[in-house]
C-alpha cells in the first residue's frame, strides 16, 4: 500500500495536501483497495460550506456505496470533474487523477488534528 508521507489523513480514509489555505481531497489507497472497482462518484457539493466530518458526497463500488467525510471545514471549490466518466482512476490513482475535491478551508489549524502518515500507517497496519 502507498500512503505518501507530505499528506495528512483521518480514521476515515481520506487523505488530504495542503497548499496554502486550499485542501485537495481524495480517498486512500487502503480505501480504494478495501470498495474494490469504483464505478461511481457522486459528489454535488460545489460551493457548499461544509464543517469537517460533514459528508461531502458519495462513492459507488461494485459491492458498496460509501459515503466521503470532510476532514477540514470549508467551501468546495472544486470537484474532480474527470470522475465522471473515469471513476476508475480512483482505483489506479487515488493520489493523483484519483482527488476528489479542492476546499477553501475556513479554519486551517484543524489540519493539525489529523493523523500524520505514519499514525495513519500504523492504524491500518
Amino acid at each position: 500500500m502507498n500512503y505518501p508521507d507530505n499528506l495528512k489523513y483521518t480514521k476515515d480514509h481520506e487523505w488530504v495536501m495542503v497548499e496554502g489555505d486550499v485542501a485537495t481531497i481524495g480517498i486512500t489507497d487502503f480505501a480504494q483497495s478495501e470498495l474494490g472497482d469504483i464505478v461511481f462518484v457522486d459528489i454535488s457539493s460545489q460551493g457548499d460550506t461544509l464543517a469537517a466530518h460533514e459528508v461531502f458526497g458519495t462513492v459507488e463500488a461494485v459491492k458498496t456505496v460509501s459515503d466521503l467525510y470532510m476532514p477540514v471545514s470549508g467551501e468546495v471549490l472544486e470537484v474532480n470533474g474527470d470522475l465522471d466518466s473515469a471513476p476508475e482512476s480512483v482505483n489506479s490513482d487515488p493520489y493523483g487523477a484519483g482527488w476528489m475535491v479542492k476546499v477553501k478551508m475556513t479554519n486551517p489549524s484543524e489540519v493539525d488534528g489529523l493523523m500524520s502518515h505514519a499514525d495513519y500507517t500504523a492504524m491500518v497496519g
